[in-house]
C-alpha cells in the first residue's frame, strides 16, 4: 500500500493529459459540425473550408502552446 502514494503525481499527469485530449476532440468535432453545416446548409463552401482549415490550425497551435 505504500506504493500508491508514489504513483499519485504520475496518475494526476495522465488524467490532465487525457482531459486535454478529450477537450481537443470535443472542440474539433464542434468545429467540424459547424463547418459542415455552413458548407451544406448555408451554401458557402469556400468560407466553410477556410474556417475549417484555419480553425484546425488554430486548435493545434493553441493546444501546442498552452499544453
Amino acid at each position: 500500500m505504500a506504493n500508491t502514494q508514489d504513483d499519485y503525481p504520475a496518475h494526476q499527469h495522465t488524467y490532465q493529459a487525457f482531459s486535454k485530449m478529450v477537450l481537443f476532440a470535443i472542440l474539433f468535432i464542434v468545429l467540424l459540425l459547424a463547418c459542415m453545416g455552413l458548407g451544406l446548409v448555408g451554401n458557402s463552401g469556400v468560407f466553410a473550408l477556410l474556417l475549417g482549415v484555419g480553425g484546425t490550425v488554430a486548435l493545434l497551435v493553441a493546444f501546442a502552446v498552452l499544453g
